[in-house]
């Protein structure tokens, strides 16, 4: 298992890597819109659509994504959509959450494609349009969601004792989410003072929102996203323990599937470039 995970990972890297050396962002845009794809068969596949139906979910993602490639949205996007996804994040994610893995297939299926479909595809053109507007700003979102994890992971394990959702994944605690917003805080501090020292192609995330929001409203929006990935984390748990299902799919041999690796992500990409947007570039 350890052997598959580094394999996959290495894989991973080397494509991602490959795509972000070529100035051009298209291959950055085209490999991960493939990779949102995959996810968008696997969320199809979760909420019990037939394989022709899930494979139809994944094209969607993909056309969609085509789309905006086309529009030209991944450099200029809507100004109000970032705002949107984020609050249909915050309005689903609560409702979903309060109601339990034993509601969610109770809703209609339709619906449930539907969150999922809109879901990834803001996610990807989020993330598209972060690469546009700097690497240092795209990985500094994303370290957000990988600081937050594993801080989370090893503060839950050394003091993890209140459970935050015991119905929906019994290992999370609140210490580990508090573990988790304390890392992304010293995570933010630490990537100020290399912003400070060296160009990078850009600012990073963490210091347009301390340009635009000050200290305290830097230190709030952090929190928020903490937050969010934490709902992002257990909506896809969510989903899981509806469908009985340990992973998303076996698409990515040790780490399980696309979604189990983007999960968090899915509303801290959209709501990271709409607080980013408060800043002047």
């Amino acid at each position: 298992m350890l052997r598959q995970r580094v394999i996959t990972a290495l894989v991973l890297a080397g494509l991602l890597l490959g795509s972000l050396s070529v100035a051009s962002p298209w291959p950055f845009a085209l490999l991960t819109l493939a990779l949102m794809a995959a996810a968008g068969w696997e969320w199809g596949r979760l909420n019990q659509a037939a394989m022709i139906s899930a494979l139809a979910l994944g094209a969607t993602v993909a056309l969609g994504g085509a789309a905006a490639l086309a529009a030209g949205w991944t450099r200029n996007p809507p100004a109000s959509l970032w705002w949107w996804a984020t609050a249909a994040w915050v309005t689903a994610g609560t409702v979903a959450l309060r109601s339990g893995p034993a509601v969610w297939p109770q809703l209609p299926k339709a619906a449930r494609l539907l969150m999922g479909l809109l879901a990834l595809w803001a996610a990807w053109l989020a993330l598209a349009h972060a690469r546009v507007v700097g690497i240092n700003f795209m990985i500094s979102v994303l370290a957000l969601v990988w600081m937050a994890d594993i801080c989370a992971y090893f503060g839950g394990r050394a003091w993890g004792r209140r459970k935050l959702a015991p119905a929906i994944s019994p290992g999370k605690s609140w210490e580990g989410v508090w573990s988790g917003m304390a890392g992304v805080v010293a995570l933010a501090a630490f990537w100020i003072w290399l912003d400070s020292r060296f160009g990078f192609d850009g600012p990073s995330l963490y210091s347009r929102l301390l340009h635009s929001l000050g200290v305290a409203g830097l230190g709030a929006a952090l929190l928020a996203l903490c937050g969010l990935s934490v709902v992002g984390d257990l909506v896809e748990s969510l989903v899981k323990r509806a469908a009985g299902a340990k992973d998303s799919s076996r698409l990515l041999p040790g780490h399980g599937g696309v979604l189990d690796r983007v999960d968090a992500l899915l509303p801290v990409l959209p709501a990271a470039l709409a607080l980013a947007g408060w800043s002047s570039p």
